[in-house]
């Protein structure tokens, strides 16, 4: 499965470029936050939740790393729109927008920031966090466990889940803002 591609920025919010396969024209174009090393940066606060009982200091770094990817991920997708209008005309040839490129493009950052501000750190967070402190009172009530497994236990199993809570949290993201904002936005 892939991400709802964004008519105004035509690209997937969460797939890496070798995971598309829609047939989109642009899809396949290289983009620097989903397609490279950087993409991660919209992790950096699940990492911090895990590490939240062992380094609380890392936890607001962490968020301000992956709310500035988030950031430079909308802004970039603007650019795109705005650059991409400058190579034809003002309406868009797929869907017949004859909304102004200004327009477009700051919807193109307002859905970009909104999934990534979701999908990559609010809810993501909120999970990991839950998981984390889950654990640590499931271990908390648990008789004769090392201190090494009391201690960095519920660090592993927030780690653990990560790669198990991304894809549901993407679909859900995307198939709620397909159901308001975007309908509302007409994209």
């Amino acid at each position: 499965s892939h991400g709802i591609c964004c008519i105004y920025c035509h690209h997937s919010h969460h797939d890496f470029k070798s995971s598309n396969n829609d047939g989109g024209g642009d899809d396949n174009k290289y983009n620097i936050f989903r397609d490279s090393l950087l993409r991660y940066c919209g992790y950096a606060n699940e990492v911090g939740e895990s590490f939240r009982y062992q380094y609380p200091r890392l936890v607001g770094p962490s968020y301000v790393l992956a709310f500035g990817y988030c950031l430079a991920d909308s802004v970039s997708a603007g650019y795109q729109v705005m650059m991409s209008s400058e190579k034809g005309s003002d309406a868009d040839v797929n869907n017949k927008d004859v909304r102004s490129k200004e327009k477009r493009a700051a919807i193109a950052m307002f859905d970009t920031l909104l999934w990534q501000s979701l999908a990559s750190v609010a809810i993501p967070g909120g999970v990991i966090n839950t998981i984390v402190r889950a654990s640590r009172f499931a271990i908390s009530r648990t008789v004769g466990l090392p201190l090494v497994v009391s201690k960095w236990a519920p660090t592993a199993a927030g780690l653990g889940s990560i790669p198990m809570i991304i894809h549901p949290i993407d679909e859900c993201v995307d198939f709620a803002l397909d159901n308001t904002t975007r309908k509302m936005l007409g994209i």
